[in-house]
């Protein structure tokens, strides 16, 4: 088989859903020949080992441990969906003290044991706070951590497709911006179904306003109902779509969805949050995001929402202040687009 690389992937958090699922997509993806698999819960990651062996894959070095130095060593390449899951009743942010704990002690230990790490993703919740914060104590540049945040326009495209009984390939350009969250900014003007601009159908007989309201519900709810439905947070699409996009930096296929990456410009910054980027080998840059006022106004909502996020972080004393970061990651006061 051909591989993206031959460099080492990490994969922490394999013991659980989303991580034993990363494992074996990255493997029938052919990412790399050597992935490692990390958790500190020792049982469960050795069955997750042992399954991934019977299914026969070739060429594949797969090693496990629950020791972080020994996974972190000589890694180039981390997917982290380490953190605690959402469960029934919770939001995102009511994972946030723990998590940000968690991303702290990840971020410092990638400093210490692979801090030529060419790219990381950070998927566990709230994803823009803890990305932040591991990108804050890893010390990296931010060209090289990107956080998951396809999964709402993925969301969006499924209801659209749903909305109008047509194929999802029939949805273009549906886009959700700002944070991972339920304050996330959700954009029409981007959208089109079978050709016609999604604008140019909302508040018509076919797509009234109301429906389209109850629509953006459904997507900013997603998570939720995934969890109503199956009795468990979604591990399905997060790991999928958290491995496209560390093969997008491996040199693979381009990512087609928004992704959380820092920003840092004259609008929104010292936050990471969802927006048009292109994730390569050279690592994530970010693009303007162009909406119509009222979108451009929920984006600014969406930012002030994370903001506050950020800001209780930094009161719990997981941050410091953010004249401060620049002691533990020159990186973060460049500007970004």
């Amino acid at each position: 088989m051909e591989y993206l690389t031959h460099d080492k992937l990490v994969i922490i958090g394999a013991a659980g859903m989303i991580g034993s699922n990363m494992a074996q997509t990255a493997i029938m993806m052919g990412l790399t020949p050597h992935i490692c698999l990390y958790d500190p819960y020792a049982p469960a990651l050795e069955g997750v080992a042992e399954e991934l062996r019977h299914c026969g894959f070739e060429g594949t070095n797969i090693t496990f441990t629950s020791d972080i130095k020994y996974a972190l060593t000589d890694a180039k390449y981390i997917v982290n969906s380490g953190g605690a899951a959402r469960k029934a009743g919770m939001t995102r942010e009511d994972l946030l003290k723990g998590n940000a704990a968690i991303a702290e002690e990840f971020g410092k230990n990638v400093r210490q044991y692979c801090p030529d790490v060419k790219h990381i993703v950070v998927i566990f919740n709230p994803a823009d706070i803890t990305g932040l914060i591991s990108l804050l104590y890893a010390g990296i540049e931010p060209k090289r951590l990107t956080t998951l945040a396809a999964l709402d326009s993925t969301r969006l495209r499924s209801e659209l497709a749903k909305q109008f009984g047509v194929s999802p390939d029939e949805i273009k350009g549906a886009r959700t911006y700002g944070g991972h969250g339920e304050q996330m900014a959700v954009f029409s003007s981007t959208c089109t179904v079978s050709d016609v601009a999604l604008n140019d159908i909302i508040g018509t007989e076919r797509f009234p306003d109301s429906a389209w309201q109850e629509l953006r519900t459904r997507v900013v709810q997603g998570g939720k109902n995934i969890i109503d439905l199956r009795g468990r947070s979604s591990f399905q699409s997060p790991a999928f779509l958290s491995i496209e996009m560390i093969a997008a930096a491996m040199g693979g296929k381009p990512f087609r969805w928004p992704a959380g990456t820092y920003v840092n410009n004259d609008r929104y910054s010292h936050i990471m949050m969802a927006t048009e980027t292109d994730i390569t080998a050279d690592g994530v840059s970010c693009k303007p995001i162009h909406g119509t006022p009222e979108e451009m106004a929920e984006l600014d909502n969406s930012y002030k929402h994370l903001c506050a996020l950020r800001d209780e972080v930094i009161a719990m004393g997981i941050m410091p202040p953010i004249d401060h970061w620049h002691e533990l990651n020159p990186y973060l006061d460049l500007p970004t687009c």
